[in-house]
């Protein structure tokens, strides 16, 4: 059975995608096959072809054609030799429902019906916490000059209130996204793992962290590589 490990975060800069590129070599250097899905990929895969066209075309994404594309993902995922998936922000789409305009009621909906189409790869989600502020200023750190206003920008355009127009409001808007992930994710009984303080925490002792959590997922997968998780760290 293949183990979908879905990961998020409290903002950017957290490490979400760090994690993910450390725990795909981890868990391959012990013989399993693991498909590292990038937080960029969603636009390419073929699986989500409607999604990108439909955004492209209305600048939005329906509920049945996020959870179509996903059932088509969990269908190809099922049908490959890969033992685990690891997913750098790829579901519950909080953050797409959000800039649509949609609020708990209906994302607490959407995720219990997601929750049934990922039900065979037996989903668990990481969640990196930590301070929203912090993470973004490292992030626009990494990034370079110009990105936070990019991504202020880019948040300014979802349909959030209060809407977003600076750092401040920014943050304001993470913290939202954050419970809004964090309770739908629970209302709706997902494997939920939290990394506290992820932001303070080195890139390494974060993999280490996750390596520890997420052995009962892979043995309850029957995930069983030449060796465990923790082996290649």
């Amino acid at each position: 059975m293949t183990l979908l490990i879905t990961v998020w975060g409290a903002s950017p800069g957290v490490g979400k995608s760090t994690l993910c590129a450390g725990l795909s070599r981890s868990l391959a250097a012990t013989g399993l096959r693991v498909d590292h899905f990038r937080e960029e990929s969603i636009l390419s895969r073929p699986q989500f072809t409607a999604v990108a066209e439909e955004f492209r075309r209305t600048g939005r994404v329906g509920l049945e054609t996020l959870i179509a594309a996903t059932a088509n993902f969990v269908a190809a995922v099922v049908a490959s030799d890969d033992d685990v998936v690891i997913a750098d922000a790829l579901v519950p789409f909080v953050p797409t429902l959000l800039a649509m305009g949609h609020g708990q009621e209906t994302i607490d909906a959407f995720t219990a019906d997601l929750a049934e189409v990922l039900a065979p790869l037996d989903p668990v989600m990481v969640f990196l916490d930590g301070n929203a502020a912090s993470a973004l200023s490292r992030a626009a750190t990494r990034e370079g000059e110009g990105w936070l206003d990019w991504y202020i920008g880019k948040l300014a355009h979802y349909e959030v209130s209060p809407p977003v127009a600076d750092v401040a409001s920014a943050v304001e808007y993470l913290l939202l996204e954050r419970a809004m992930t964090l309770g739908a994710a629970r209302r709706g009984d997902w494997d939920l793992v939290v990394i506290e303080d992820a932001v303070e925490l080195a890139a390494d002792e974060v993999l280490r962290i996750a390596q520890k959590v997420l052995r009962p997922s892979l043995d309850r997968a029957g995930t069983h590589g030449e060796g465990t998780p923790g082996d290649a760290s």
